[in-house]
């Protein structure tokens, strides 16, 4: 073989190696990924590499070869874009999409719910029994939560600090994630509600506020009633008279309340019974949201100093105590466990 049909040689080689590279690389992005017609859950771990990644995908015979994805990975320049959290591979993915998919925000996401009127007792309950979650605070007090949280000086109670609604993680988020998110939005709908409030209120701060929405959220079964119940408060409050509410005895009684609110109860003195003190209780005593932070501070105009639960989640309202005291007699006849009015 001449010298020259060597080189010839050589350079077909080289050129037919280079187009065979070529296509097999190609192929290798075409083609669908191995994945079972379900799909396949993949967690990705904060710090990992995407070594690692490509490694753990081979393991789990996703790729045949973790080579081409390495390649098209730093010629895409996608090695530092990788997100954490899990992701659902759906058959039909291929080596782009796959990266596509992994280097979005489209992570499995989970939901937790925290109710209005619950107490953060009750929040802490759902958060110890939500899964994906990491459980810093399980077994904490609520000092040490407190603290935990950092949520700044002027947060000295947990209660009604946390705001209702329904708030998506990841997994491996934290309970004091969530919690922080809860705050900062219940922070800025106060904030946003507490610039649209009346004038002249016997509320002077944004947590007096709050303290009041937490007894109009426990009071109010029907939604419509919410100003008119807050209209009776800030009556009461504008004339000295005391708030006389149901859910703020039972706050108070803590544990030891099972369900029947008794006479002994209602002359019983502790820091949040409204029987036996002036003005609002020290702190909130639920989660409260949005509606009724706005009742709080847009009371409905009228003349009732009083109101009754009918017992089908409505109140019967009244002006007098002559009037009170015939609606008691009426509708006290269905009292049951839960049945709230002010005397």
């Amino acid at each position: 073989m001449t010298k020259i049909r060597l080189i010839s040689f050589f350079i077909f080689t080289l050129l037919f190696s280079t187009i065979a590279c070529f296509l097999y690389y190609q192929s290798e992005l075409e083609s669908p990924l191995n994945l079972p017609s379900s799909g396949l859950v993949i967690e990705i771990n904060k710090g990992d590499s995407l070594n690692k990644l490509l490694i753990k995908l081979t393991d789990m015979q996703v790729l045949t070869s973790p080579f081409v994805a390495k390649i098209y990975a730093r010629e895409k320049k996608l090695a530092n874009k990788i997100k954490a959290g899990e992701f659902l591979l759906e058959k039909g993915l291929t080596l782009p999409t796959l990266f596509e998919l992994i280097t979005s925000n489209l992570q499995i996401t989970y939901n937790i719910q925290f109710i209005e009127g619950s107490t953060f007792n009750q929040v802490k309950r759902v958060l110890s029994s939500t899964p994906k979650l990491i459980h810093y605070l399980q077994d904490k007090s609520d000092t040490e939560i407190l603290e935990a949280l950092n949520l700044g000086p002027s947060i000295r109670h947990l209660e009604g600090q946390i705001y209702p609604d329904t708030y998506t993680f990841l997994k491996n988020d934290s309970d004091i994630d969530i919690l922080k998110r809860a705050h900062q939005r219940l922070q800025s709908v106060l904030k946003e509600e507490w610039l649209k409030k009346e004038n002249n209120l016997p509320l002077k701060t944004p947590y007096d506020a709050l303290i009041l929405a937490s007894i109009i959220e426990k009071e109010t079964g029907a939604a419509h009633e919410r100003s008119e119940i807050s209209g009776v408060f800030i009556r009461r409050l504008n004339k000295k008279m005391r708030l006389q509410t149901d859910p703020t005895v039972i706050y108070g009684l803590g544990g030891r309340y099972k369900g029947n609110l008794t006479r002994k109860h209602l002359k019983e003195k502790t820091a949040y019974n409204t029987y036996r003190m002036n003005g609002l209780p020290p702190t909130p005593i639920a989660l409260v949201g949005r509606d009724a932070i706005h009742a709080a501070i847009n009371p409905k105009a009228g003349r009732s100093l009083y109101f009754v639960a009918k017992g089908d989640g409505t109140h019967q309202f009244s002006e007098t105590i002559h009037a009170h005291n015939k609606a008691v007699r009426k509708y006290q006849l269905k009292r049951r466990a839960g049945y709230r009015s002010t005397q």
